[in-house]
């Protein structure tokens, strides 16, 4: 069995004109949301092998904070130039090209290529857009990270910081 989960990065500030999109840091609402999730997903007692992360500064700090959150290392994490603003083909790409030591994998990107690879992976899902700090978390019967396909997956969860219906937002 293996566990995919698509994490789009949590909200980035404008207010510096002078950095490029690459490098735009989280809002204040982007890491109130982060903590949010984090949260969410300690809950859940989600245990990942591995975070693979874009390299902008809002990706690699949600993943950052996310992984705080989770109580675990910092060496779980791998930053990947080709996330940023990756289409989802891709991104599909590097999930395969995974060690299958691997089970519990996490991608810490952009959209649309994670909204399109939510929507690729579960045509059912029928995602517009995945929010930011916004999680699809697949699971899949297959072995290999090279045999992810439609017909052995299947949702685990979709939440995201505004789901006031998510189980574990109920306090």
């Amino acid at each position: 069995m293996k566990r995919l989960t698509l994490l789009r990065h949590a909200k980035s500030s404008s207010e510096n004109a002078r950095l490029t999109d690459h490098d735009r840091p989280l809002s204040t609402r982007g890491q109130r949301d982060t903590a949010v999730m984090g949260s969410r997903l300690a809950s859940r007692s989600t245990e990942p092998s591995l975070f693979l992360s874009s390299t902008a500064t809002r990706a690699s700090t949600t993943t950052k904070k996310i992984v705080e959150a989770l109580g675990s290392s910092h060496e779980i994490i791998e930053t990947d130039r080709r996330l940023y603003l990756a289409s989802h083909s891709d991104i599909l790409k590097m999930i395969e090209d995974q060690e299958d030591t691997i089970s519990d994998l996490f991608i810490v990107g952009h959209n649309p290529g994670l909204t399109d690879l939510a929507n690729h992976l579960l045509p059912d899902l029928r995602l517009d857009n995945l929010p930011t700090t916004g999680i699809v978390a697949i699971e899949s019967t297959a072995q290999e990270w090279s045999d992810i396909s439609r017909s052995n997956l299947s949702l685990l969860y979709y939440d995201y910081p505004k789901n006031m219906e998510s189980p574990l937002n109920k306090n």
